[in-house]
């Protein structure tokens, strides 16, 4: 494809990452647009700081020379995130919305969008790397600290086809670099962490907002009562800290962990030891599989929550289900998560876990 005819409408966030994308594609000989998404509306004090972050896109795009359209996607967010987030932890459950945010509104309404506005391809600060010389090939970052395909996973192909990642070969501290070699103002503004609409509020205060807390007790894995909690939707399993139990009576020092969630007594239950049996799993089953590209045979690895490392594991589908035996037990297996597949460097796809096996019960 001739880069000088190709239009290329870059998602700014106003952070390091997307600015310097766009600087990449401007240097390739690329058109290059930016455009700025507001995902998130509410009437009270805003914590997602979207003036600021629409500002430093502002003054990137002034800086590099190119036209910044601004959408807001709200509206898709609520409808297609946010109630789904909502829904899980009412269920009990530890959902990942990064992953649906990507598939329904930066791979979805953006993706669309930008193609209305007559893009070519579109890109993205994402730490990743998209091979089409055979087909659509996610691929890993080479920045192995900062790869974020775990959260590509269920991006449509269609979508990725026409995505450029500029980044995808970079190390964070070569994109710090080239942004002060730019002369972009900000080339240390800290990255973004977290959900933007909980931005920097305590999670709990947030959640609260939305789903009634139900307080119940915490119960040992031997049955004895330990205190209470505020409510299940505000832990995870494999959670240490915010139990507020100290040491127990009648019990060796150590730390506990969450390793059960009773939804039926709404009971919190809590075990000494990092790797306590409860928290341990070694199958795993899910809900209908996404596949970017189904497995042609070889080794699989597979990844249970992002940054963890890959893990050699077998899968075997049912219709469109899948079930995940690890060869080393997998710690704190949180249904509502996703297990997201690899072959080498290649995500294949993944799916919503929705039960596990442990080790002991």
């Amino acid at each position: 494809m001739n880069t000088s005819r190709s239009k290329v409408i870059v998602g700014m966030s106003g952070g390091v990452d997307s600015s310097v994308s766009a600087a990449l594609l401007l240097e390739q000989g690329y058109d290059v647009e930016g455009l700025f998404m507001v995902n998130w509306q509410e009437d009270e004090e805003a914590y997602c700081s979207a003036a600021d972050d629409l500002q430093d896109a502002r003054d990137v795009c002034e800086h590099l020379g190119i036209p910044l359209h601004k959408v807001d996607f709200s509206a898709e967010y609520r409808q297609q995130v946010f109630d789904y987030f909502l829904e899980e932890y009412r269920a009990g459950r530890t959902p990942n919305p990064d992953v649906l945010c990507n598939r329904e509104i930066k791979f979805g309404a953006f993706y669309q969008y930008a193609r209305r506005l007559g893009a070519d391809l579109i890109a993205t600060g994402h730490y990743a790397r998209v091979d089409v010389s055979d087909g659509v090939q996610l691929l890993k970052g080479l920045d192995s600290n900062k790869d974020q395909s775990y959260f590509l996973h269920q991006s449509p192909p269609a979508a990725l086809e026409r995505t450029l990642f500029p980044l995808g070969h970079l190390h964070k501290n070569e994109v710090r670099d080239r942004a002060l070699a730019l002369g972009l103002h900000n080339h240390q503004r800290k990255d973004s962490t977290g959900i933007c609409f909980i931005g920097e509020r305590p999670f709990k205060e947030f959640l609260s907002r939305y789903i009634p807390a139900q307080p119940g007790n915490i119960v040992t894995d031997d049955g004895n009562v330990a205190g209470t909690h505020d409510g299940l939707m505000f832990h995870t399993l494999g959670q240490r800290q915010g139990l507020r139990i100290g040491g127990l009576k009648g019990y060796p020092d150590g730390a506990w962990y969450v390793v059960d969630k009773r939804l039926e007594t709404n009971e919190l239950i809590i075990g000494q030891g990092a790797s306590h049996p409860r928290l341990l799993s070694r199958q795993l089953t899910t809900g209908p599989v996404t596949w970017i590209n189904e497995p042609a045979g070889g080794a699989l690895q597979a990844k249970i929550r992002y940054r963890q490392t890959d893990q050699p594991c077998e899968v075997t589908l049912t219709g469109e289900n899948a079930t995940v035996d690890f060869a080393e037990p997998q710690r704190a297996v949180a249904p509502g998560q996703f297990v997201v597949f690899y072959q080498g460097d290649e995500c294949l796809g993944g799916a919503v876990i929705e039960d596990h096996e442990r080790i002991s019960h």
